[in-house]
């Protein structure tokens, strides 16, 4: 039974560690994402079948690998004819050669493929879904809730994707720099669902290993791209949130809203790489939406660092950033910063048009502040209930606590 632990967790743990590197590698030469995904699929079946009874292996990304390949030579023999079966197996081989060894021996090939799905053949809408499931993992479920479509028509959608992926033909390589910026946006937006995933699952298995490979690729994005602003917008977004991963959670594991940090625990040689890079950024162009959303957190933190109002400031930039995305996400962010100017009444107002958006139904920020500005309003029944959903959609058991204490705290009828 122990052995059987193991085995499990060590096939978790390299699901978490190694799932987009090792289908960027085995869809690098055949373009087929979803063969890739099945064949590894498969791999992994396998191994919780052999690995609790013979071991875990040295090397278990090359054990997974290989029986995916060999998932993959079978179904080329089924699917093609002979002699293109032939030289398809022999490929497979060589890959398969080339890999054997340590993990570090598997080319990283998922800026690759990230920037294959980001190709102009490729819906526009679906580019960055398509990423996050060839280099997560993760369900079109999952996907949906971020984009706020029905996870059906997500599902769909990527099952086109990915048939036009192969279809086309589009390489799996790092194009040249006149065709990097026309992909980039999209490999920048995965990139930071990567790292938002990784964020807000906070103490879940995995979390913080997300947000350091988001983190990795943002680096290596601008060090190709070295004169491109956006890149380093969203580096610095990142690490400004990365600064404050510490002080999110008390002693307790309680959630610890913003203003409330313990800014002894931010580390402040992230803080101050992020405002580096969003000077570099501001100095470098035009000002994009993930330069906007940095210079916000860097607002943030000079407030709570100085005590300066920068209120009118951060209220200004979401003005600017509302008019340039027109998405719900950022207007309810912004009607949080009116709150903090005008008051709860005004805000409420501007969230008001948000209620007959289906997607803010089951949006769990949504709830939340609509809760807090009633609670600040002195509505105390639609502030309860506004919570009482807020907490229900709450993944995260310390939000869910930290919601259940602001339902207490409102005054009984």
């Amino acid at each position: 039974m122990k052995r059987g632990n193991e085995a499990s967790r060590a096939a978790e743990r390299v699901a978490r560690e190694s799932y987009g590197r090792l289908v960027a590698f085995l869809a690098a030469r055949t373009r087929d994402v979803a063969g890739a995904e099945d064949a590894l699929a498969e791999a992994f079946a396998a191994a919780l079948k052999s690995w609790p009874a013979d071991g875990v292996p040295a090397n278990p990304d090359a054990w997974l690998l290989t029986v995916a390949r060999r998932r993959q030579a079978d179904a080329a023999r089924r699917r093609q004819t002979r002699q293109a079966g032939e030289e398809h197996l022999k490929m497979m081989a060589d890959e398969m050669e080339e890999a054997a060894g340590s993990a570090g021996d598997i080319p990283d090939r998922r800026l690759a493929l990230m920037f294959a799905c980001a190709h102009p053949a490729i819906e526009k809408g679906m580019r960055t879904p398509l990423i996050l499931q060839a280099i997560l993992g993760l369900t079109a479920q999952d996907i949906a809730a971020a984009f706020l479509i029905p996870p059906a028509t997500m599902g769909q959608r990527l099952v086109r994707a990915k048939s036009r992926l192969k279809d086309a033909g589009i390489p799996f390589a790092i194009p040249d720099s006149d065709q990097l910026t026309e992909r980039l946006d999209a490999v920048l937006d995965a990139i930071y669902a990567a790292y938002t995933k990784g964020w807000a699952e906070l103490g879940e298995p995995g979390a913080p290993q997300l947000a350091e490979e988001a983190i990795w690729l943002g680096r290596l994005i601008v060090s190709l791209l070295p004169a491109e602003p956006e890149a380093k917008g969203m580096l610095a977004l990142m690490l400004y949130a990365e600064a404050r991963r510490a002080a999110r959670r008390g002693p307790d594991g309680a959630y610890v809203p913003l203003d409330e940090q313990d800014r002894d625990l931010w580390d402040e040689t992230l803080m101050d790489a992020a405002e580096a890079l969003l000077r570099q950024a501001n100095a470098g162009g035009p000002s994009g939406r993930f330069q906007i959303e940095a210079a916000i957190q860097s607002a943030h933190v000079a407030r709570l660092k100085t005590g300066a109002n920068t209120w009118p400031a951060i209220l200004a930039l979401y003005d600017h950033l509302l008019a340039l995305t027109q998405s719900p996400v950022v207007a309810l962010n912004r009607a949080a910063a009116q709150g903090e100017i005008e008051g709860p009444i005004p805000a409420l107002a501007a969230i008001s048009p948000l209620e007959g958006d289906k997607r803010m139904a089951g949006y769990q920020p949504y709830w939340a502040l609509k809760g807090h500005l009633l609670r600040r309003a002195g509505n105390t029944a639609e502030a309860h209930e506004a919570l009482t959903i807020a907490m229900g959609l709450s993944t995260d058991a310390a939000v869910r606590r930290y919601l259940q204490d602001q339902l207490k705290s409102l005054p009984s009828n």
